[in-house]
């Protein structure tokens, strides 16, 4: 009766197939699934805190994270009409979001997503300040191993400065 067997086959197509352990091969699954997972990859964003301003540049290409993010902050000063931090703070911190090419080119705008311990046209001086050190670092002197690994991912460069007192 082919009515019986289509249904035979379909009732078959509805049970799960037993899971099988990793191999390596590309695996499409969910990794909680018995017997099998894939790894977790690394968080997406580079992160770091940077103390500004950086005392020296860089006289070689970066070849690692941490030789990367004082090479991208060694351009930033304090700009012309910061000022002293807001009260009930002793530091001024502001954060950019950026991804670079292999070459160590900016890939579009960075974008400010935190300032603290300034407001106002404190906080305008400081965004355009940072901004414009950022451009001047940048293509950033970077090797071509870690151009590879850092190209198109997003990096987020926390600079903390504490004016002198």
């Amino acid at each position: 009766m082919p009515g019986r067997r289509a249904a035979s086959i379909l009732l078959l197509s509805l049970i799960p197939a037993a899971a099988a352990a990793y191999d390596g091969s590309p695996f499409y699954g969910y990794a909680f699934e018995p017997g099998g997972a894939y790894p977790l990859s690394l968080p997406q964003t580079l992160r770091a805190t940077i103390a500004v301003p950086v005392p020296r540049m860089a006289t070689k290409p970066a070849d690692t994270l941490a030789e990367l993010y004082p090479a991208l902050a060694a351009c930033w000063q304090a700009p012309t009409g910061l000022g002293a931090p807001s009260a009930g703070s002793d530091e001024i911190e502001i954060t950019l979001r950026l991804s670079l090419r292999r070459d160590g080119s900016l890939i579009g705008p960075p974008r400010v997503t935190y300032a603290a311990g300034v407001s106002g046209p404190q906080r305008t001086t400081l965004v355009r300040g940072t901004l414009d050190a950022l451009a001047r670092c940048t293509p950033a002197h970077i090797t071509p191993g870690l151009g590879r690994a850092i190209a198109g991912r997003p990096v987020a460069l926390r600079f903390v400065y504490r004016p002198p007192a």
